[in-house]
């Protein structure tokens, strides 16, 4: 069965066995990933000014950058990616794979884009949208579940 990750599996996979804000490490920083290069992050300070950061200006094809430890190409910057949950809270506490809400009005998505800063890009930003958005910077990956 083919669907849309949930942010949890998303998460795990772009965190790739990490515990960092980036599978890079607390940072991220121009030419590691396509964003808005001018404006990098570091967990430690927050964002950092880069007046030479490079900036692209449209999406990338994928594996134009190194991948995470997993193999998975572009969980960070390029386009921001379709999750299957419904926006909800997080449940408070230590939980495995937790699901979101059965129906909402914002569907999530994760990852960051091209046009969008470092911080944005971090492993644990969660973004909310209607399903009927489109843009340049939206996309998605599949995972091929078992079937239920």
């Amino acid at each position: 069965m083919r669907r849309l990750p949930t942010e949890a599996e998303w998460e795990y996979a772009a965190r790739a066995g990490t515990t960092t804000a980036f599978y890079l490490g607390s940072g991220l920083r121009s030419g590691e990933a396509n964003f808005l290069g001018e404006s990098e992050y570091d967990a430690s300070v927050g964002s950092i000014i880069n007046p030479s950061g490079i900036f692209l200006g449209i999406k990338t094809l994928v594996g134009s950058y190194a991948p995470n430890p997993w193999g998975l190409y572009d969980m960070i910057g390029s386009v921001i990616e379709w999750c299957q949950d419904w926006y909800g809270a997080y449940p408070a506490g230590s939980v495995i794979d937790p699901q979101g809400p059965v129906t909402g009005y914002y569907r999530m998505f994760r990852g960051g884009e091209w046009h969008g800063d470092a911080r944005s890009c971090r492993s644990a930003k969660r973004y909310g949208a209607t399903p009927d958005v489109r843009s340049a910077a939206v996309g998605f990956r599949v995972v091929l579940a078992p079937a239920q």
